[in-house]
C-alpha cells in the first residue's frame, strides 16, 4: 500500500553526486516517513556523509532531486529550509568563545528578522532544549572548554532549537566513550518519541543501529543496497555482503563481528 504523501517528510529522486566525473553516491531513491528513526551505514567511502550533505542542500546533486514538504529543496531560501532541516555534524569548530548558551540560540536565527534581539519566546525555548538535553548548567560554559559528550549535547540542543521535523547527524558518536555513545542515542530516542522528529544518523556502530533504528539505509560503493525495517536489513547475510565480516545478531539486540579469512 502507498504511504499518503502527508506522512513523507523527505523525497530523495534519483540522485547522483560526482566529483572530478567519478561519482560518489549514483542512482539514490528513497522517502522518509515522518517520526521515523533512520540510521545510514556502509563502509567508509560508501557515500552515507555525501548522501546527507545532498539533502541538507550543502551540495548539489548532480543527477536528480529531493524534496521537502512534497516541495524542491532547491526552491526553499536558507533560512526558510532551516526551519525544515537541522544538522548536527561529528565535528564543530567555532572560531569564537561562545557560551555553550550563545551556540544554542543560533538555532534561533532561521525565525529572526536581520539584526532582532532574541525575543522572549526564544529565551524560552533555548532553556527549554538546554534543559531537555541536559546541557542547561553549561549554558555559561565556553564551547571551547566542553567535553566531547557535551559538546553534542548542546549541538543537538541546537538542533532542537531551531524547532525542524527533521534532523540529520553525521557520526555524533563516533569519538565518544561507549557511556556518552548510549547518552547521546538515549537523547536522540527521546527526542525522536516527544517531538515526533524524523531522525537520519550515520552510524558505525552496527549494534547501535540495530538497537535504536526503526530502518536501515546501506550504502556500498555509493549505491544504496539495502533499505527497510532494521531488522530486515541487519541480517547476517547483509552484514557480510556490505562489510565483508562474519557476523552473530544475539536476542536482537547485539551484533558481533569478526572478519572474514583470507582465502
Amino acid at each position: 500500500m502507498k504511504e499518503a504523501i502527508n506522512d513523507i517528510i523527505l523525497e530523495v529522486n534519483n540522485i547522483s553526486y560526482a566529483l572530478r566525473e567519478k561519482n560518489i553516491i549514483e542512482d539514490i531513491s528513497f522517502s522518509l516517513k515522518k517520526g521515523d528513526f533512520y540510521s545510514v551505514i556502509g563502509t567508509n567511502g560508501s557515500g552515507k556523509t555525501t548522501l546527507l550533505r545532498c539533502i541538507s542542500n550543502s551540495i548539489q546533486p548532480t543527477k536528480g532531486n529531493i524534496r521537502v514538504n512534497n516541495k524542491l529543496i532547491n526552491k526553499y531560501s536558507p533560512k526558510i529550509l532551516a526551519r525544515y532541516i537541522s544538522v548536527v555534524s561529528q565535528h564543530s569548530e567555532f572560531l569564537f568563545d561562545f557560551s555553550s548558551f550563545q551556540v544554542v540560540m543560533m538555532g534561533r536565527i532561521a525565525y529572526q528578522k536581520l539584526l532582532q534581539t532574541d525575543s522572549e519566546q526564544d529565551l524560552i525555548i533555548v532553556e527549554e532544549c538546554m534543559k531537555k538535553t541536559s546541557t542547561w548548567h553549561l549554558k555559561d560554559r565556553s564551547i571551547k572548554q566542553l567535553s566531547g559528550g557535551e559538546m553534542q549535547r548542546v549541538m543537538i540542543a541546537r538542533a532542537l532549537a531551531q524547532q525542524t521535523p527533521l534532523i540529520l547527524l553525521d557520526e555524533p558518536v563516533s569519538s565518544l566513550d561507549i557511556h556518552h555513545q548510549f547518552d547521546i542515542m538515549e537523547l536522540l530516542r527521546k527526542i525522536n518519541h516527544e517531538n515526533n522528529t524524523t531522525i537520519v544518523i550515520i552510524l558505525h556502530d552496527l549494534t547501535l543501529a540495530l538497537q535504536y533504528s526503526d530502518n536501515i539505509l546501506a550504502l556500498k560503493e555509493g549505491k544504496l543496497t539495502y533499505f527497510g525495517k532494521t531488522h530486515e536489513i541487519l541480517t547476517k547475510d547483509n552484514i557480510e555482503d556490505l562489510f565483508n565480516i562474519k557476523a552473530e545478531i544475539i536476542d536482537n539486540k547485539h551484533i558481533i563481528a569478526q572478519k572474514n579469512e583470507i582465502l
